[in-house]
């Protein structure tokens, strides 16, 4: 299969050439945001080695037999990658919905697995992020850093107020972690009441036993580190497998220097 260029009007790409601080360097790994075909493809082939080789994720057929992880939102969104220096190999992405985007589709990625009604008064400022992932040899601080980097530069340049998206947490342990971090978010992490979402496809979470020692996995521990909030209760998502919670970040909540750590000191 050959990649084919990205069907994106210009208007609604977010670019090097109009964004100079777009790539962030450290010693060992380069962040920045997919420019052509190759990137995405790129992108792609990392996302079906992560979701459905490693994590047998049940992926759409539109890539599955190349090795790609294909879907109809690639087109619409912003793709955030990492780039190991020494090989030019993609070893992290984060897939990102700019709120023009949003529009255009006239919903969210999110929308597919919750009713998100009550943020309708936050799309227009508000940055969707997923599909997130890290390829296994590379789990390190680092990889994790520069993909947070990426996303604090993007929104910040974007002149966004929210970022929001699932963060998920995998059912392969009976769901035992799933509920354990209900048990976590529900006791500290909790949205407003006016801001809960309802799961299409909810998962029961009050079945699962909990687990010994909970480890909250690193997207999610992330988030919570900034200070997002969990919207309500996850969905259940038979195709990855997962229990998925909606996260919804308020950028005016980001103390300053935490941003300014995460990109370098330019805002």
């Amino acid at each position: 299969m050959t990649p084919t260029a990205l069907a994106v009007p210009a208007a609604l790409r977010y670019t090097t050439a109009t964004h100079t601080t777009a790539t962030y360097t450290t010693a060992t790994y380069t962040a920045a945001l997919a420019t052509d075909a190759a990137d995405l493809a790129a992108v792609q082939r990392l996302r079906h080695e992560v979701f459905a080789v490693e994590g047998g994720a049940q992926l759409g057929p539109a890539g599955a037999a190349v090795g790609l992880d294909v879907d109809e939102w690639d087109e619409l969104c912003d793709h955030l990658l990492v780039r190991e220096e020494s090989t030019g190999e993609v070893v992290g992405t984060y897939r990102l919905l700019p709120p023009e985007s949003a529009a255009v589709a006239g919903r969210s990625y999110s929308s597919g697995e919750f009713d998100l009604d009550r943020h309708a008064t936050l799309r227009p400022g508000l940055v969707e992020a997923g599909r997130s992932c890290v390829h296994p040899a590379h789990r390190s601080g680092a990889v994790i850093t520069r993909l947070w980097a990426g996303v604090a530069r993007y929104v910040l340049d974007r002149g966004a107020t929210h970022l929001g998206g699932c963060a998920s947490v995998s059912l392969s342990d009976g769901g035992a972690t799933a509920a354990g971090v209900w048990d976590l978010v529900r006791d500290r992490h909790l949205s407003p009441a006016a801001l809960r979402v309802v799961p299409h496809v909810p998962f029961d979470v009050e079945r699962p036993p909990r687990p010994d020692r909970l480890v909250v996995p690193p997207l999610l521990r992330a988030y919570l580190k900034l200070g997002a909030r969990v919207c309500g209760r996850p969905a259940w998502d038979g195709a990855f497998g997962t229990a998925d919670f909606y996260v919804l970040l308020d950028l005016a909540d980001v103390p300053r220097p935490v941003l300014d750590r995460l990109t370098g000191g330019t805002r």
